[in-house]
């Protein structure tokens, strides 16, 4: 069988050699015996500093990486599918480019596709993790699985191992704003998760942070379902019984108190920061849900290929 391994970068020419070594290293040790063919397909998802200089260098010295190296940064998503599309394997492995996601795991993924399983999760733990960012990952994982039409658990990370079953599957759905972490498991099929030890990152920094992060977690709740626009409509109606309970406590209050003076400032107050508050949750909602769609009608391809050493993707620049 063939194996596609499928790496994205950006900006990590402190990384790519060493990525590239260990990654070759196992892959090269695999052949003839776990594999008859593989080959290394590496995304340069726009990056500003050396990493497509030093990626074609590589490619130079080695038969078995193809690279692509996009217009600008489409993020991990768009160069995800970009891979996806012009991979040749019988199955495709998606890794980091920072060697978080440790070569080893390879033949432990690959044992479990011969198995039969279609798609191979990576489930690592959070040793070595912030508190805070721990806090934050459970806390999305809680509220997502309360609110998506999918199941998300704690720890997968983008380390997968894909059919071609599931691959083509996967390229099957057109959707502009996407979510792997929730696309993978919306398309099914039989799967096996392995746990690993979370590796530190060898050199650079993270392009992944807490603005992302917070980002990502919001496109894909919104991605996944149309609770929060229910939500808005609960909220609403809660607020509004929650005023008419006032109201009734403030006549009982008068007509028991024989003239109880309401003071209306602070009813006034009150009721205007409820409200506002409403209001803009639910403009903001609505906001989130509108610009989806006006994305999803726009119809633009999720990536452009700038430069490849891949001759279908030569002819087809876009996806």
């Amino acid at each position: 069988m063939k194996l596609s391994l499928l790496i994205t970068f950006y900006n990590e020419e402190n990384m790519i050699e060493k990525t590239h070594l260990a990654m070759n290293a196992q892959l090269e040790s695999m052949l003839g015996s776990e594999l008859d063919d593989y080959e290394l397909l590496y995304i340069d998802d726009g990056s500003t500093d050396r990493t497509f200089e030093l990626m074609e260098q590589l490619a130079q010295e080695n038969d078995h990486l193809r690279y692509l190296s996009l217009s600008r940064n489409f993020g991990r998503e768009g160069g995800i599918l970009a891979g996806f599309k012009y991979a040749t394997g019988d199955a495709v492995m998606v890794m980091d480019g920072d060697l978080q996601h440790p070569p080893y795991l390879i033949p432990q993924f690959l044992a479990a596709y011969k198995e039969g399983y279609d798609v191979v999760s990576g489930q690592r733990d959070r040793e070595g993790e912030s508190k805070l960012a721990s806090f934050f990952a459970h806390f999305f994982y809680n509220l997502s699985n309360r609110s998506m039409d999918v199941q998300l658990t704690d720890g997968k990370s983008e380390l997968r191992l894909l059919s071609r079953k599931a691959v083509t599957t996967f390229l099957s759905l057109p959707e502009y704003n996407r979510f792997n972490k929730g696309l993978y498991e919306w398309i099914g099929f039989r799967e096996k998760v392995i746990k690993y030890k979370n590796q530190v990152r060898e050199a650079g920094k993270s392009k992944f942070g807490f603005k992302k992060s917070f980002n990502y977690a919001i496109q894909g709740i919104i991605s996944f379902n149309d609770k929060p626009l229910r939500v808005c409509i609960q909220f609403g109606f809660f607020s509004l019984g929650l005023a008419f309970l006032y109201l009734l406590v403030e006549l009982y209050r008068y007509f028991a108190n024989s003239g109880h003076t309401v003071s209306g400032y602070f009813t006034t107050i009150a009721a205007i920061i409820l409200f506002s508050g409403v209001q803009l949750i639910s403009i903001g909602v609505l906001g989130e849900y509108i610009g989806k769609i006006y994305y999803e009608v726009k119809r633009r391809p999720h990536f452009v290929v700038e430069k490849t050493n891949i001759e279908k993707a030569e002819k087809d620049r876009v996806g």
